[in-house]
């Protein structure tokens, strides 16, 4: 499939990841001419490393380059626009998460790919080695109809200055202007104009794994706490870093989330990421990072993850599905709708957070 990036501004894993995987030849980057400079530094750059041309016009790239695919990683609120545009020109899509921070931009993007009948993932985690282990073990009925399910989602990245840092009289921090800094370590998960918190910015992966684990079932009402606990800048741009959420899931299912940015000196692996079920007949618990090994070694630099995954194929995994998608013998393992879905319940939670008191997940999803 001809492959064209749209956009490669956040993380470049995913445009990579697509590009790599031997169904797909990325034969150009794109971007509309309006951004800002930094947006067209980095097309460049991505583009200039594949050896291919980098248009400042999509729908020139789209038609002059015949594509056929597109991977979609601009900043987070222009995820859904430039996937409509993609799927309006019947390109399939693979866009990063979130989807949106906007109900009505994911309607948006669902009707698209409806009337256009492309297919349509949104980057996850469900093939980590673990999950699709634990997935299995559902199937195959070790674990009999999951009745609770809890997840920690502690992601042990820095965010800036920690909070109470910033002296009296100094400005608040610019939430763009940190996501740029933050690029070179890779902690600017929330990159763009509006400031994200954890819920809006990594919230999608825990709420996938519950998604799938449970068959499917939609989350019906949440009940929410946020804070801004470890850094400035989510302080000042009033966001939260660190949530927890009770849920009420389909079939009388009990849920519970508690997800955080708890900084690099937290924990030696990327986060303690671990989901607890409990079934009818059968319980388990899984770490997501797991197989993993541990290195240490004299002068060992600080910020390097001392706990290594292995086994690791989720990206190719992922890409793979995609394709099989478009080939029509398999369902996105994570679509659009599914993502409208999660974007449903982390606005309801945030909504709870602010009222203190429980919030019924709106609109669940399209008929």
């Amino acid at each position: 499939f001809r492959l064209g990036a749209l956009s490669v501004v956040k993380h470049d894993y995913l445009p990579r990841a697509v590009a790599l995987h031997p169904r797909f030849e990325l034969v150009c980057v794109a971007d509309d001419a309006n951004r800002p400079g930094w947006t067209h530094e980095r097309n460049q750059q991505f583009a200039d490393e594949f050896g291919v041309p980098y248009v400042k016009d999509v729908a020139r790239a789209i038609e002059q380059f015949g594509l056929e695919a597109a991977a979609v990683s601009p900043e987070a609120e222009r995820h859904c626009d430039l996937a409509v545009r993609a799927a309006e020109a019947n390109l399939h899509i693979v866009v990063d998460k979130p989807l949106s921070t906007s109900l009505g931009e994911c309607d948006r993007l669902i009707e698209a790919i409806d009337r256009s009948g492309v297919s349509c993932l949104v980057w996850n985690r469900n093939l980590l080695p673990a999950l699709i282990q634990a997935r299995e073990a559902i199937e195959s009925g070790q674990i009999v109809k999951v009745e609770a399910v809890h997840c920690d989602f502690y992601f042990s990245k820095d965010a800036g200055p920690r909070l109470g840092s910033r002296s009296p009289g100094d400005p608040p921090i610019n939430w763009l202007d940190r996501q740029l800094e933050a690029h070179a370590d890779g902690s600017d998960g929330g990159v763009g104009e509006v400031a994200m918190g954890e819920l809006q910015v990594e919230g999608i992966y825990p709420l996938a794994y519950i998604q799938m684990l449970t068959g499917g079932a939609r989350v019906r009402r949440v009940f929410a706490r946020t804070a801004a606990h470890f850094h400035q800048a989510h302080a000042d741009n009033d966001v939260d870093d660190l949530a927890s959420a009770t849920l009420e899931i389909e079939g009388g299912i009990v849920g519970s989330l508690c997800i955080g940015r708890i900084g690099a000196a937290a924990h030696p692996d990327i986060g303690e990421i671990k989901l607890h079920l409990i079934g009818t007949e059968g319980a388990m618990v899984v770490s997501e990072a797991r197989p993993e090994v541990a290195i240490y070694y004299r002068d060992q630099p600080p910020l390097e993850f001392k706990h290594r995954r292995v086994g690791d194929e989720n990206n190719y995994l992922l890409v793979e599905n995609f394709a099989r998608s478009i080939d029509g013998s398999e369902k996105p393992i994570l679509d659009a709708r599914d993502a409208r879905d999660i974007c449903a319940t982390v606005l309801a939670a945030l909504e709870s957070a602010r009222g203190g008191r429980p919030a019924d997940v709106a609109n669940l999803q399209l008929p």
